[in-house]
């Protein structure tokens, strides 16, 4: 269990410096996105990630691991508050005028 970062980088999300990793593996149940660019899962059961806006404007989640996105401000493509990764999903996301917007995709749910 636990968070796996590569080296630090700095990044300018909505004005604000953010320092973060560009990758990160996570094997929590929960975590929440820091300005990371890459989010890899694996290693457990089930995990849920909350896009955080304040911190992170476009992010690549990668599922290893049943994953349930959830944003902290908005909804995913305008319509959904939640999005549930299968094992083996790839989504991009990009946060965008109050809501996150799924750039590509391979294999997702709606839910």
């Amino acid at each position: 269990m636990g968070i796996i970062r590569n080296t630090p980088s700095e990044r300018i999300v909505q004005g604000k410096l953010v320092v973060s990793s560009e990758q990160v593996i996570v094997s929590d149940s929960q975590f929440k996105t820091r300005g990371e660019g890459v989010v890899i899962v694996k290693g457990i059961d089930s995990s849920k990630v909350i896009l955080d806006h304040t911190t992170t404007d476009r992010v690549v989640i990668k599922a290893l691991t049943k994953v349930l996105i959830i944003p902290m401000n908005g909804k995913i493509d305008d319509e959904y508050d939640e999005l549930l990764l299968d094992k083996g999903s790839c989504v991009e996301f990009s946060y965008c005028i109050g809501n996150w917007y799924i750039l590509s995709s391979d294999g997702l749910k709606m839910s």
